[in-house]
C-alpha cells in the first residue's frame, strides 16, 4: 500500500510575522526551491510596501503626497486602485488612508494608548478614501490634504501571499496550504486524496478552535478585537482594528472571517466585516460574489 511522501514544510520571518507553507508533490528538492523562491517573493512585497522602510513607495507617499504627487511603481499604483475600491465600496469600513488614526491610538510599532480629544479630531480629518487621489496617466499618488497617512497593514501580508501563491503555480505546485501569521489562510488544491484543506476558526484568544472550514484554490482571513490590545483606565480593553468612520476601536463584534479567491481581498473585507458587524454579512455579500463570512458577536 503506497502512501503520499510526508509535506515540505517552509518558514521564514518577514513583515513582522511569521509566514509558514506547507507544500505536496513527488519532488521534495524542486518543492523546497519553489518554496524559497515564494518567501523571497514575500520579502520583496515588503521591501514595497513597508511603512518602516524609507525608500518603499509607501513610505515614499507617506512623506511626501500630503505636498504633491508622488510617482510610484506600477505594481504598488494597481494595488491602491484595488484598495481604494474596496474603501469606497466598504463605504470605509476598510480604508486604507486610516494611518493617521492607528498612529494617534499608539499602534504604529507601540502597544496602544488613548489619545486626547484633539489627537483624536486631527487624526479624523486626515482620514477618507475620497482624500487619496490616483493619477493613472502619470502613475503618480497624493492626499488632498496635509497629515495624510497610508497603512496597509489590513492588505499586505493578504498581497503578499497572493504573490508567493502565484509563484508556487508558476513552479508548478498544485497542493499547497500558506499562511501568514495564522491571521491570512491560502489554499493551493488540496491535500493529497483529499477535497481541500481543513482551516479551523479561532473562537477566542487561546482558545480551542471551532468548526473546520474547507478551502480549495481560496483563501481565509481572520480579524478580530483580541490582537494587539491594551487597558485603558477605566478597565476597558481597546484593541487596534479601529472604525476609519468614527475614529474609535471596533465594538459589537468580536471576530470576524472572510473567504474568497484573493488573499488581499480576505484581508481587507475581514477588517471591513469587523468594522460593520451585524450588518455586514448582507452588505458584503451583495458586493462580492461567492465570498463566506462568519462572525462572533460581543460577549459571545
Amino acid at each position: 500500500m503506497s502512501t503520499s511522501p510526508p509535506p515540505v514544510l517552509v518558514a521564514r520571518n518577514a513583515m513582522a510575522t511569521r509566514f509558514e507553507f506547507a507544500l505536496h508533490g513527488d519532488r521534495p528538492a524542486s518543492l523546497r526551491a519553489a518554496a524559497e523562491e515564494a518567501l523571497d517573493e514575500v520579502e520583496r512585497v515588503e521591501n514595497l510596501l513597508s511603512l518602516y522602510r524609507s525608500h518603499t513607495d509607501i513610505a515614499r507617499i507617506n512623506a511626501g503626497a500630503s505636498f504633491g504627487p508622488v510617482r510610484v511603481a506600477q505594481e504598488t499604483f494597481q494595488l491602491l486602485e484595488r484598495v481604494r475600491e474596496w474603501s469606497e465600496q466598504t463605504d470605509g469600513a476598510f480604508d486604507v488612508t486610516a494611518g493617521p488614526l492607528v498612529r494617534a491610538w499608539g499602534f504604529h510599532g507601540g502597544t496602544g494608548g488613548v489619545p486626547s480629544a484633539r489627537e483624536l479630531e486631527v487624526a479624523r480629518q486626515c482620514v477618507g478614501w475620497n482624500r487619496l487621489i490616483l493619477h493613472a496617466g502619470e502613475r503618480s499618488v497624493r492626499f488632498t490634504d496635509p497629515g495624510g497617512m497610508l497603512d496597509l497593514g489590513a492588505v499586505g501580508k493578504g498581497y503578499a501571499l497572493d504573490r508567493a501563491t502565484d509563484i508556487l503555480r508558476d513552479a508548478g505546485v498544485r497542493s499547497a496550504l500558506l499562511h501568514g501569521g495564522t491571521s491570512t489562510v491560502v489554499a493551493l488544491g488540496a491535500p493529497p486524496g483529499l477535497e481541500g484543506w481543513q482551516v479551523a476558526l479561532p473562537t477566542e484568544p487561546g482558545g480551542r478552535p471551532g468548526n473546520g472550514i474547507l478551502l480549495r484554490d481560496e483563501s481565509l482571513s481572520v480579524s478580530a478585537v483580541w490582537g494587539r490590545s491594551f487597558v485603558d483606565a477605566s478597565g476597558r480593553c481597546l484593541g487596534h482594528v479601529l472604525d476609519p468612520r468614527s475614529g474609535l476601536p471596533v465594538s459589537g463584534t468580536e471576530m470576524a472571517a472572510v473567504a474568497l479567491t484573493s488573499a488581499a481581498a480576505t484581508d481587507a473585507l475581514s477588517t471591513a466585516l469587523l468594522v460593520l458587524g451585524r450588518s455586514g454579512p448582507l452588505r458584503l455579500a451583495a458586493l462580492f460574489p461567492g465570498i463566506r463570512t462568519w462572525t462572533i458577536p460581543e460577549g459571545q
